[in-house]
């Protein structure tokens, strides 16, 4: 099966190439001459033909014509790839084992930037970097391992480009001969036709294309230094007649410079091409030494020491920085001096190993039958040479195994992907985690192979239909299940693994941000269970009249023009404020970020960039990508929310830019990252907060939100609170962040259901979620799964961890209430904190996370209690001399929040945002023993 399997594979390849790729190979010395952006064929002075390049890039808005100054400039087309990030390549026709010369042309012209710059490759191998201000040919000679071989461009900063691209077959070509058996990748520096002063020579003078440059800058001056001429007929030579009939001679010593290599250490190769080109110098009358850089690679060389006129030497050798070849004569010996008709150096790269080949074809495959559905999708056009080197796909991860790198993640979620699932997906051999999930996949889920090494599948929010297949739910290894949210036939799938985490096919409406590999599931977990869901259904039946409507968040739109002030009350006082945003040009963007050179961070809305504007500060800028879930809602939400509000803890917008279809948003840098990069992230960025600091961060949160629920007396609620969108300065304050779902509390006379429940999984309030009814309350209990990572440094979810600690609000619960709260401490805090401040902190948290949010606090009581647990942490030997004084006080625990609720007798209401907590409405019971 595996080999009927890879012969379909080779088929549907060859179908692509032959489909895309009109090749007219009219010989094989011609080879492959592209053009980028040529209209039509055409056929050069040398007859050689040129084809356009529309068969790889068939996109006319990237092609530009190149335009100069100087005078007789021939116009040239420019393929420009714009592209943030990733690669490029030209797919070419290649036969196994035969040897290539391959060269781009990268023509300079106005058109193109100066920041521009790229790598080149040839397959997964670096050989060269684009980055100048002339024009430049980068020219590399490799030996094919498949039916085809890729020329890539990498993108660094600016944007890669190209004007031509040639392929040439080298046939019985000793280049990589010379090197051993280890597979090599030469790269030109330099081939010289020395002694010729006329024009440069290629085909059809040179078979394979070879250009002979005439650079006499190369050679050291001497007084005695001679040009050698000659006509050459029926000699056998691996270089054109025409380039070994000119040569220099000297009496003594020739030298040639190279002052250019890379300044690190690198193996070259040198071809020295000689012929004799007096008929009356006998053998042994010219003899020489060969040196490069004063070390000494050929004794007494004598070009006729083979019976033949004609003689080459290949020499391996190490150089940085410099190249010195010097020809010495051999003075005790010699007639005459040295001689030399040609030459080449050229860099050796080794040869990168690619990507696993049975993966490289598989994964073609399902990029060939998704783009029969999806031409235009920009996930797929990105989709470009070897799947893993040297940056993955996008939505691809990638190991090594057994020296060769595989793919072993597959996330193409929200990638408005329609059409088929494909088949191939299910055949990677290697892959352990397939993520498709809100994409508009239809037909039947396809079989997978029991051989499959899948552990986590999440197929939802998709319009697959029929059953699910039994070959998926009895995988041996797999884990993790989600197929919710389709249109498949209604039944009990059996599941062979009784720990599987599944949705059962229940259908959750989570935002992108949640459903990233734990979807639907752990939102269960945090719910409570069945239990709670079944109760939160209750509720919305018998107080279904109880609940207010709610209005869009863009009912009130504020004008938005280039500086403009918006003069609005604040709740802080009773003057008028004014904010200033300002309107940005695209092309001040561009300017300001170095064309955005610099990535820091990546989000629901799209990347996030760092820049400078022009009075010198530090922004970041944040474009919506366009594969967002958010789109010109989440734009003009936090663009109307946040140019009529301003607070220290909350971050404020500079600007906003729309134009070209772009959509972008500027805000101060916050140089200190998030605070769940500061607690667990990236090992980079993760530093560890005392415990002062974590308490500080919490309050200056808390802060921002409760401005946000008692702004101008209509509450904002902010639907997306998370250790993430609370971010840092270079002081460490907090400031919440990203309010793209932000949306004003219900109303009287407001419908009461939300018609989309938005928030992040571990996060996400069990009541709202269960109900769809949304308050300031849910904020209130993201805040508390906030609070819970700050005290324990532990993520929200991690299905990583044991099954009764995936969830970190269902972990801590117990430990909380029967006062064991050092358990769930984060070690690298232990025994440096107050212990009062901590329960404080620890009880807020608890309160926060009631299930019921009628039993939760508000944000203003919460700012309260952390403001008093602060101040205990800062005077902890103050606050103890006070409490002795009252005796009978051990600092076990604080009891605020603990004030006991007789539940069965309370029918929970929904207070408006800004009505006081029951709890806070209740006198509180002095502090007991613990």
């Amino acid at each position: 099966m595996m080999g009927i399997h890879n012969w379909i594979v080779r088929g549907v390849e060859c179908f692509i190439a032959c489909l895309l790729i009109i090749i007219p190979l009219t010989c094989a010395e011609e080879g492959l001459n592209i053009k980028c952006c040529a209209a039509s064929n055409s056929t050069d002075i040398r007859k050689l033909t040129w084809i356009s390049d529309y068969g790889w890039f068939p996109d006319d808005a990237s092609c530009q014509p190149i335009t100069r100054a100087e005078a007789n400039f021939t116009g040239y087309d420019v393929r420009f790839f714009k592209i943030d990030s990733g690669k490029r390549c030209y797919k070419l026709p290649t036969n196994k084992d035969q040897d290539y010369l391959i060269r781009g042309t990268f023509l300079y012209g106005d058109s193109v930037g100066s920041l521009d710059s790229f790598d080149v490759l040839i397959g997964v191998t670096k050989i060269s970097r684009v980055n100048t201000s002339e024009d430049l040919k980068v020219e590399g000679i490799f030996r094919a391992k498949d039916q085809h071989t890729d020329f890539c461009l990498v993108h660094d900063k600016g944007y890669p480009y190209i004007s031509q691209l040639e392929l040439k077959p080298l046939e019985d070509s000793e280049y990589l001969n010379v090197l051993g058996k280890a597979p090599n990748i030469l790269k030109l520096v330099s081939r010289n036709d020395v002694g010729n002063s006329g024009e440069d020579i290629r085909y059809p003078d040179d078979p394979f294309d070879r250009i002979w440059d005439t650079d006499s800058k190369l050679v050291k001056p001497s007084p005695d230094l001679t040009l050698a001429r000659s006509y050459i007929h029926n000699a056998s030579t691996t270089v054109p007649i025409r380039v070994l009939q000119t040569a220099l001679t000297h009496p003594d010593r020739l030298e040639f410079l190279h002052s250019s290599l890379d300044a690190e250490y690198h193996n070259y190769t040198l071809f020295l091409y000689f012929f004799e080109l007096n008929s009356t110098i006998k053998p042994q009358q010219r003899v020489f030494k060969i040196y490069i850089n004063n070390e000494i690679h050929q004794d007494e060389f004598d070009i006729q020491a083979n019976g033949s006129y004609y003689n080459e030497v290949a020499l391996n050798v190490t150089a940085k920085e410099a190249l010195n070849l010097t020809l010495v004569k051999v003075s005790n010996r010699s007639v005459f001096g040295p001689i030399l008709n040609a030459y080449e150096i050229l860099q050796m790269y080794s040869w990168i190993q690619g990507t696993n080949q049975q993966d490289v074809d598989t994964i073609e495959m399902a990029r060939y039958e998704l783009l029969q559905h999806n031409k235009e999708n920009q996930v797929l056009q990105s989709w470009s040479g070897d799947p893993c080197h040297p940056l993955p796909w996008k939505g691809l991860t990638c190991q090594s195994m057994n020296g060769d790198p595989v793919i072993t993640r597959l996330d193409i979620s929200s990638s408005r992907l329609r059409g088929p699932l494909p088949a191939n997906i299910t055949r990677l051999n290697n892959l352990m985690q397939l993520n498709v999930t809100h994409n508009k996949f239809t037909a039947r889920i396809p079989e997978f192979p029991s051989s499959s090494k899948l552990t986590s599948v999440d197929l939802s929010h998709n319009e697959l239909v029929g059953f699910l297949p039994n070959s998926l739910t009895s995988l041996p290894n797999l884990t993790t299940l989600y197929y919710g949210c389709n249109n498949l036939s209604k039944g009990t799938p059996s599941f062979n693994n009784s720990r599987l985490a599944t949705d059962y096919g229940v259908c959750v409406n989570v935002t992108q941000s949640s459903t990233r590999n734990i979807q639907g599931i752990l939102i269960g977990t945090v719910a409570c269970g069945s239990f709670l869901l079944a109760l939160g259904v209750a509720l919305v039946c018998i107080y279904r009249q109880k609940f207010i409507a709610q209005r869009n968040f863009d009912g009130k739109r504020h004008p938005m023009t280039k500086n403009a002030i918006f003069s609005l009350p604040s709740s802080d006082d009773v003057t008028f404020k004014s904010i200033t945003i300002q309107m940005f040009t695209l092309e001040y963007i561009e300017n300001a970020t170095h064309k955005y050179k610099t990535l820091i961070g990546e989000g629901g809305f799209g990347s996030v960039y760092r820049g400078t504007l022009s009075d010198g500060q530090e922004v970041a800028v944040k474009v919506r990508s366009s594969t967002s879930t958010q789109g010109t809602r989440e734009f003009e939400n936090e663009l109307n929310l946040l140019s009529s509000i301003r607070h220290e803890n909350l971050v404020p917008l500079l600007g906003y830019c729309c134009e070209n279809d772009q959509q972008i948003l500027v805000y101060p840098f916050m140089s200190n990252g998030s605070l769940q990069d500061r607690l667990y992230g990236e090992a980079a960025k993760r530093k560890t907060l005392d415990w002062p600091t974590r308490l500080s961060i919490a309050l200056g949160a808390a802060r921002g939100l409760t401005h946000l629920h008692t702004f101008a007396g209509r509450c904002v609620i902010h639907r997306d609170v998370k250790s993430s969108n609370i971010l840092l300065d270079q002081s460490m304050n907090a400031k919440v962040a990203d309010f793209g779902f932000s949306k004003y509390a219900p109303q009287e006379g407001d419908s009461g259901a939300s018609l989309e429940v938005r928030g992040t999984a571990g996060y996400l309030d069990p009541e709202y979620y269960s109900t769809q009814h949304l308050s300031a309350k849910s904020d209130v209990f993201s805040f508390g799964v906030v609070l819970l990572e700050i005290v324990s440094g532990r993520e929200p979810l991690n299905i990583h961890r044991p099954r009764n600690e995936w969830s970190l609000v269902e972990w801590a619960k117990p430990y909380i209430r029967e006062s064991k709260i050092d358990e769930i401490v984060d070690p690298s805090i232990k025994g440096v904190y107050h212990a009062e401040a901590m329960w404080r902190v620890v009880e807020a948290a608890l309160a926060c996370i009631e299930p019921f949010s009628a039993y939760r606090p508000c944000m203003a009581d919460i700012v309260r209690e952390l403001e008093d647990a602060l101040i205990i942490e800062n005077n902890a030997s103050e606050y103890m001399k006070s409490i002795d004084s009252i005796g009978g006080y051990s600092l076990g625990g604080s009891n605020r929040f603990s004030i006991v609720i007789d539940k069965k007798n309370v029918i929970p209401p929904t207070p408006t945002p800004t009505e006081p907590s029951p709890i806070n409405a209740q006198a509180m019971a002095p502090p007991e023993p613990r």
